[in-house]
């Protein structure tokens, strides 16, 4: 069933209008993650996440990423700003390890911000993070030469090959974005 993103004039639950014209939203866009498989060592050893929301055409990604002890991601650029909410475990950047993250932890990245993100292997639990990107992560090697890039494209491509290969259905998140002609 498709439903219309034509825009139209906003009103109250009772019908009263409302000077703005919205997007129609005919059911609530939700996932639960307890629902979600876990693509597990999906981008390295120990790095698992559930994908909540990828926008392939803004380039907008929000994942639950679970790290364990020890695991790390490689140097990387931000193409644009994110954002890390710390829900269980600790974590920091190399660059900065004297400001470690721990539950209840929230960090803003601006765009063009460096680092190495790293789960200390002293870690008694995993690490858990919420995270939102917009742009990519465009990752380096240890002597800086290109290594990938991860964005919301890629992340597709993995939960959806990965799935497939480990046999874990169709993995439901929220889509963005809606590229095509308008109606006539």
């Amino acid at each position: 069933m498709s439903i219309s993103t034509a825009p139209v004039p906003a009103s109250t639950s009772s019908g009263s209008p409302l000077p703005v014209v919205s997007l129609p939203q005919g059911r609530l866009l939700t996932v639960n993650e307890s629902d979600l498989p876990q693509i597990e060592n999906s981008l390295g050893e120990g790095i698992h996440f559930k994908p909540l929301r990828l926008d392939l055409e803004g380039n907008e990604w929000v994942v639950l990423a679970t790290f364990e002890p020890g695991a790390e991601i490689q140097i990387h650029y931000h193409t644009g700003p994110a954002e890390v909410y710390t829900l269980s475990g600790r974590w920091m950047y190399k660059e900065y390890q004297d400001q470690p993250q721990t539950a209840g932890s929230y960090l803003y990245e601006p765009g063009g911000s460096v680092h190495t993100f790293f789960a200390p292997a002293d870690n008694t639990e995993d690490t858990v993070i919420f995270v939102r990107v917009a742009g990519s992560n465009v990752n380096f090697n240890e002597d800086g030469s290109f290594h990938s890039i991860l964005d919301a494209i890629s992340i597709r491509y993995v939960t959806d090959t990965l799935a497939a290969e480990r046999g874990l259905g169709e993995v439901r998140f929220i889509r963005g974005g809606e590229a095509g002609y308008s109606a006539g």
